[in-house]
């Protein structure tokens, strides 16, 4: 969904900053931050009750996939005294 939101211009610029230091989208950036600040306001958990569980650990998914990778990649690579 689109909308038009208004924020401070430093703000902005603070968010565009960190969202490039993370390496994310601004998009993804205050996709993140809003539903982090839902979860802290219990908004989120009220809606799926779960999530108090087994919904702190949602944020891990990202860090595994990428510690995966670079396992993956790792072995994707020979050396040649390996092999001899």
């Amino acid at each position: 969904m689109k909308t038009t939101v208004e924020i401070p211009d430093l703000l902005f610029r603070q968010a565009k900053a960190a969202a490039a230091r993370r390496g994310v989208p601004l998009k993804q950036l205050f996709t993140e931050a809003l539903r982090e600040r839902l979860r802290e306001s219990g908004t989120a958990a009220a809606e799926k009750p779960w999530m108090r569980a087994f919904g702190g650990l949602r944020d891990l998914h990202r860090e595994t996939r990428r510690v995966e990778r670079s396992i993956e990649e790792a072995f994707e690579r020979v050396d040649e005294e390996d092999w001899r």
